[in-house]
């Protein structure tokens, strides 16, 4: 017992040193994460102005998104390596500029969709150029003992937008026009970020070939998979599956939940109100699923998470749903969609280790972008073609369930010294 006092309290006296000099990376990597969710966390409230102004249908509305996410398919690996080499402000400054005119961008559409594909196009650029693996690898050098709370709190960026962003936008559209809308996300959100990653991303320029120098000096080998390992690994292949099955499911109904909750009798405001609750129960699921994750096995705190989901699918069942079951569904919803980026980053990198968890995460990410595109126009084409999202629900209630299930039956963590070829 006194031994296992000793070791609770070094931990908390080393995760307390990592969060006094970490704090403001993962202050600043919340605020990129975050710009991340702008365009796809909106796009809902877009829908309406859009296929009144120019009637398109809601598959070529999130078509875009496919396009988009075929560029950060391709392109993850290699930017993810581009993170392992030369640290994540290099990439993170030219890439929030980007977004920041991308985002504004889309105020031009005047109705061509090869004008709309384009656009998405310089978007699927802007989004690899500040990718997840730039915000989660800083995390993830930064601190050990807490990086499942460090992580959860960048990951929370992403609910707090999805917060803020239904409401803000709906307001904005109503207020100034959806073209200005997009002008005020994107100016707004880029103002924020640059000014962080211009402060507080400099300490870790070149971190990871600064920690192979320091630790190879000291005779220890850095921990982590080769690229070949990670191909081979079973753990890594399970994490990947399970978050592609998630982020079919949770993007397809980030987009489409507004449009659902409003064909089920809620008013636009109501369902934007409710998307934002969803984002808070977000934020709380970010917290707490990474103070559990640092505590017990991640697998099974993850793998349940991940896999309650299938009842707020199934509470959205076509004479099933009322408007409390519906607030209900949001915030299980919420609450675990918004940790499965946060369960992908940090079982990668006690799966895979940090020696490659750039281009490892990053082809995570490529995963991550087939999920976030496929997804949302999957569910526009399923109403499209049926006139309502039952099979769309019914598919996401089986793919979440599976997601669970994959998670929970991961092995123990890797012992690196056996694991790593000399």
């Amino acid at each position: 017992m006194l031994e296992m006092e000793r070791s609770v309290l070094s931990i908390g006296s080393a995760s307390a040193g990592e969060w006094k000099h970490g704090w403001p990376i993962v202050l600043t990597s919340a605020m990129g994460i975050s710009f991340l969710s702008v365009v796809m966390g909106s796009l809902g409230t877009f829908i309406e102005p859009l296929t009144k102004e120019f009637g398109w249908s809601r598959a070529t509305l999130t078509l875009g998104m496919v396009i988009a996410g075929l560029f950060v398919l391709l392109l993850s690996p290699f930017a993810g390596s581009l993170v392992d080499r030369f640290g994540p402000r290099r990439l993170a400054i030219p890439g929030v500029f980007l977004m920041t005119l991308s985002t504004a961008s889309f105020g031009l559409t005047n109705g061509s969709v090869f004008q709309w594909a384009f656009l998405w196009t310089i978007y699927g650029f802007a989004h690899i150029s500040m990718m997840m693996s730039i915000w989660t690898g800083a995390v993830s050098q930064s601190f050990d003992k807490g990086r499942g709370l460090a992580l959860g709190l960048a990951l929370a960026g992403s609910a707090v937008a999805q917060t803020i962003i239904p409401s803000l936008a709906t307001w904005l559209i109503d207020t100034v026009g959806w073209r200005h809308a997009y002008l005020v996300l994107g100016l707004g959100w880029g103002s924020l970020t640059l000014p962080l990653c211009w402060l507080f991303l400099r300490n870790t320029e070149g971190l990871p070939r600064r920690r192979v120098r320091e630790q190879t000096e000291e005779g220890m080998q850095r921990d982590g998979l080769t690229i070949a390992q990670a191909w081979r690994d079973r753990g890594l292949w399970s994490i990947a599956i399970a978050t592609l099955l998630v982020m079919l499911m949770t993007q397809a109904l980030a987009v489409h939940q507004i449009p659902l909750m409003t064909e089920a009798g809620l008013t636009r405001s109501t369902a934007a109100m409710l998307a934002g609750l969803a984002g808070l129960a977000s934020f709380a699921g970010n917290v707490v699923t990474g103070a559990l994750m640092d505590r017990y096995r991640a697998n099974w705190v993850g793998g349940i998470t991940l896999g309650v989901l299938a009842l707020a699918f199934a509470l959205l069942l076509d004479g099933v749903r009322t408007p409390i079951l519906i607030f209900v569904a949001m915030l299980i919803s919420g609450y675990s969609a918004g940790t499965k980026l946060q369960i992908c980053g940090y079982l990668t990198s006690r799966y895979g280790g940090l020696r490659n968890y750039g281009a490892i995460f990053g082809m995570m990410g490529s995963l991550i972008a087939v999920g976030g595109a496929l997804g949302p126009f999957l569910g526009g084409l399923l109403y499209d073609l049926t006139g309502s999202y039952t099979i769309f629900v019914i598919i996401g209630m089986i793919g979440c369930a599976i997601a669970g299930l994959l998670i929970t039956s991961l092995p123990r963590y890797p012992t690196w010294i056996d694991r790593i070829e000399t």
